[in-house]
């Protein structure tokens, strides 16, 4: 063999042994598990240096990165959060606490029955992993780019509504509403299709956006609105008069 190796040309050698070596350190860094190691630091010695001018030109993020929360509300200045608490019942870290509270005739802070009065979101414990978005069932809770929000004590890191709430649009008043200003309005808030009114069976269904007035004055409460001050003299009755078990109507007449 050695006679062999001598008997060649030397620059065949040269080849054969640029070969061998190539071959061995292929298989080094693609079949071991130090060579995969050492294959990321190699690769990225060869790639020319990215330098971010960082605070002054932050990098952009990616469109579903997931920064702090932000309580949305619609283009009237209503509140879309219902308080209905399945953020914080869905947060694996437990670090929302939300407490929920009754809309009157003349505050009105969300369009369904109830609204937060106290939301908290605690970002020492958050992990940011978006399980409270997909939980709401308004899109009241949703999470923004913003990633600088570090803080010097604990206690500025517990973000309280007034830290989270969208701020009031130019289109739009800041809560809380009446009832009457609601109801004027004739908006249908939750979108999609227009489901069937709860006091009539059947029906077809419409797009939302195709009769939203209609829908609307489906769903509010029927006949005056007391005014301020007032004291509701009455249960409000939703849509049409509806007869009930005995025989008599929602609004307390008699239905024979």
């Amino acid at each position: 063999m050695t006679d062999l190796l001598t008997s060649l040309p030397a620059p065949l050698v040269s080849v054969l042994t640029v070969v061998v070596l190539a071959v061995g350190l292929w298989l080094l860094l693609t079949r071991t598990v130090l060579g995969r190691g050492f294959s990321v630091p190699l690769r990225t010695m060869f790639r020319p240096p990215e330098t971010s001018e960082y605070p002054e030109k932050p990098r952009p993020v990616q469109p579903r990165f997931h920064g702090r929360h932000q309580l949305n509300r619609y283009t009237d200045g209503l509140e879309k959060c219902i308080g209905c608490e399945l953020c914080a019942w869905a947060c694996p870290a437990d670090a929302i606490y939300v407490q929920g509270a009754n809309n009157t005739t003349e505050a009105r802070y969300s369009p369904g029955e109830r609204y937060a009065e106290d939301y908290q979101i605690n970002y020492n414990r958050c992990i940011l992993c978006g399980l409270c978005i997909e939980a709401c069932p308004t899109r009241a809770l949703t999470m923004t780019h913003d990633y600088e929000f570090s803080a010097d004590q604990r206690h500025k890191l517990v973000y309280t509504k007034d830290d989270l709430i969208e701020p009031v649009g130019a289109d739009g008043e800041a809560t809380p509403h009446t009832d009457r200003q609601v109801r004027e309005r004739g908006l249908n808030y939750y979108g999609g299709l227009a489901v069937t009114p709860p006091t009539l069976h059947g029906g077809k269904y419409k797009p939302a956006a195709a009769a939203p007035s209609a829908r609307a004055g489906q769903v509010v409460p029927s006949g005056e609105l007391p005014e301020p001050g007032e004291h509701p003299q009455g249960p409000a009755t939703v849509g049409v008069p509806t007869r009930g078990r005995r025989g008599r109507d929602l609004d307390g007449g008699d239905a024979r």
